[in-house]
């Protein structure tokens, strides 16, 4: 996809990869193998990928006594990086070197909570158009029933969104809006915000959720059907991931989801059928109430669903 510069200055087209670092990389390669995605050692870390997709989407490294969200790097367009260092230097934002944990390359810099942000250079992995959903019947006489020991093992097509904490929502809305050309899709008070890329995305490729600090709440993966939700799910659950939430419906982005709790009080997300925003449309952003803004179908999230464990005592 061409690059078309939003009026407000260069913006960001993609979420390019996330970084964590856990206590166990096996714990966490047994997490997500179960959960679909193609798991790669690489150099003493873990890789994240979808199966028949060529992008890296996230990267586990060896941490401490709890996991903790490194860094999340988003993607830009060849060219744009000059832009945004200009870009940045007028709204006196820090350029930083590369962190600990982090890659060289592109521009380093820190949110207001102090988490760790890069812009570099990448292709779009964000889609373009709206992903495709699929249903299925079958005729009268016909038996549609796959029996649960061959049902087949679910794997995500991409990355959809990434749901990050924040100590002020409404702040972090201008912020990123400023500096990374990010959208305000919907949110619910000052509670939870939902942003889309200009370029083209779906209706959120990183949301925000009032806490104390930083940390992730979950990361979304982008499957084509409802019972590969369901299927998914089940499956995580007779591994001991029981404590989620779905399956369900959302309101804001319309997406069926399912959230598998992983192994250190966050989320990995099937989601599909998500609501998509097209480059150049405007979305009529809404503030919803409380009670029309969390999930229009499915049962009630677990009591604990939006606590930042990162910031817990240990």
């Amino acid at each position: 996809m061409a690059n078309t510069a939003p009026a407000g200055g260069p913006a960001i087209h993609s979420i390019d990869h996330f970084c964590l670092s856990v206590p166990d990389l096996e714990e966490a390669r047994r997490f997500y193998s179960e959960f679909g995605l193609d798991v790669r050692d690489a150099g003493g870390n873990l890789e994240l990928f979808t199966f028949g997709n060529p992008h890296r989407w996230g990267v586990i490294r060896q941490g401490g006594a709890r996991k903790k969200l490194e860094y999340v790097s988003f993607g830009v367009f060849k060219g744009d990086l000059e832009a945004f260092r200009q870009k940045f230097e007028a709204l006196g934002v820090e350029i930083t070197g590369t962190p600990a944990m982090g890659e060289d390359g592109g521009i380093w810099f820190r949110n207001l909570d102090g988490m760790a942000m890069q812009v570099i250079e990448a292709e779009k992995c964000s889609p373009d158009t709206k992903a495709q959903f699929l249903t299925r019947s079958v005729g009268p006489g016909e038996c549609a029933a796959v029996p649960r020991s061959k049902a087949p093992r679910v794997q995500p097509r991409r990355l959809s969104h990434f749901l990050v904490f924040t100590s002020d929502v409404m702040r972090d809305i201008e912020f990123y809006a400023k500096t990374l050309g990010l959208k305000l899709s919907d949110r619910s008070a000052d509670a939870v915000a939902f942003l889309h890329g200009v370029h083209g995305s779906d209706h959120h490729l990183l949301a925000l959720a009032g806490s104390t600090g930083p940390g992730m709440h979950h990361c979304s993966w982008d499957v084509g059907t409802i019972q590969e939700v369901g299927v998914g799910g089940a499956h995580m659950a007779s591994l001991g991931y029981d404590k989620g939430w779905g399956v369900g419906q959302h309101v804001l982005g319309a997406n069926y989801f399912h959230y598998v709790p992983d192994p250190w009080g966050s989320y990995a997300e099937y989601s599909c059928d998500i609501d998509f925003i097209p480059a150049g449309h405007d979305w009529p952003a809404d503030n919803h109430p409380p009670e029309d803004s969390m999930f229009l179908w499915g049962p009630m999230p677990p009591e604990n669903f939006i606590t930042n464990f990162e910031l817990q005592d240990a």
